[in-house]
């Protein structure tokens, strides 16, 4: 089945209106109704507060030039029809060197857009790229700033830090808290609201889905599989699983619950704790499952015994759409669900 390779239509005719609506409200700025904007935030006579992780950010008026840092910010302006000045490159899944996920490269051929200035993350933030675009406010709800990040990034521009935790803010406030930062915040709303009816309508043609436990195993080394490593139901990719209409494993809810990190570890030789999880979603490949199936103690997870695994590709766009972003999740949903449904068959016929 093909990956969509654009936005749905409706996401399409979405992002139209929001783009008119985008170049009429740059003229001048007006007061955000405070009934669509995110949880942390309020608008008063063309002023946005935004409360995050590290203090409050206030804007003044409707930022015309939006730079952003980190992974994957810049989706929410091009979903809404604001191309960035400056963007972070794709340091992960880029599939011809271009710096572009494919989704973002064909955003911006929808839009008729230069590819915007890239900031070369490798070794952290470029803060004197950032200033050289000379941004009026800076994105990065979904990010792993620290305060000295947000406090050099702060000397440049106002900044929208996460919410709470670094690289655990969902899609949803990935989108609201990043289209308010633009002045957005209703357009935001119904972004979230048109890739919401969009996951829905896609679910609903695999419903061996529903309720399937499923977790995802992270920096799986072959070579060592004395340990098991995986995302906590923190991770936006964990997350992503009940959209789609699968289960949290209570295992996995557990050693969530006790702190607010984004990934954890277990010894293998503890590995029996994880006897409800019914799907497993990794990234390697057709060998790495060889691996764990030959395992003897990785072997007694049923979602190993029964072959129910997804691998996906960590350097192919597919394995990095799995981490669900406001462009992402439509060129991903069909390729993805098929998968997990592939999975979802091998767990129901073997129990």
């Amino acid at each position: 089945m093909p990956a969509r390779r654009t936005l749905s239509a409706s996401a399409l005719a979405l992002a139209g209106a929001l783009a008119l609506a985008a170049c009429g409200s740059s003229a001048q700025p007006a007061a955000e109704d405070t009934s669509a904007a995110p949880s942390g935030s309020a608008s008063d006579a063309g002023t946005t507060t935004i409360e995050h992780a590290f203090g409050t950010t206030t804007i003044e008026g409707t930022p015309e030039r939006v730079a952003t840092v980190n992974w994957a910010n810049h989706e929410v302006p091009l979903a809404l029809g604001v191309v960035p000045v400056g963007m972070a490159a794709a340091n992960f899944g880029d599939d011809d060197g271009d710096g572009l996920l494919p989704w973002v490269e064909e955003r911006l051929t929808e839009l008729d857009a230069e590819t915007p200035v890239l900031f070369d993350e490798t070794d952290g933030i470029d803060f004197e790229a950032v200033a050289d675009t000379d941004p009026d406010v800076i994105l990065a709800a979904y990010s792993g700033l620290t305060q000295e990040d947000y406090d050099t990034l702060s000397e440049i521009a106002p900044v929208v830090a996460y919410p709470e935790s670094a690289w655990a803010t969902p899609w949803r406030e990935v989108i609201t808290v990043n289209a308010a930062g633009m002045g957005m915040a209703e357009e935001g709303e119904e972004l979230v609201a048109s890739l919401e009816a969009e996951i829905e309508e896609a679910v609903a043609g695999y419903p061996q889905l529903a309720g399937r436990s499923t977790m995802f195993l992270t920096h799986v080394d072959p070579t060592d599989l004395s340990e098991v490593s995986f995302y906590t139901a923190h991770d936006t990719r964990a997350a992503f699983f009940e959209d789609l209409g699968l289960a949290t494993p209570a295992s996995v809810a557990e050693a969530s619950a006790s702190n607010d990190q984004f990934s954890g570890t277990v010894s293998a030789e503890r590995v029996d704790v994880f006897s409800d999880v019914e799907i497993i979603v990794t990234y390697g490949d057709e060998e790495l499952v060889a691996t764990l199936s030959g395992d003897p103690l990785l072997s007694q997870m049923p979602a190993v015994a029964n072959g129910a695994i997804v691998s996906l590709p960590g350097s192919d766009p597919l394995g990095t759409a799995a981490n669900p972003t406001p462009l992402a999740i439509s060129w991903v949903l069909d390729d993805y669900l098929a998968l997990l449904a592939q999975a979802a068959d091998a767990s129901a016929t073997a129990s």
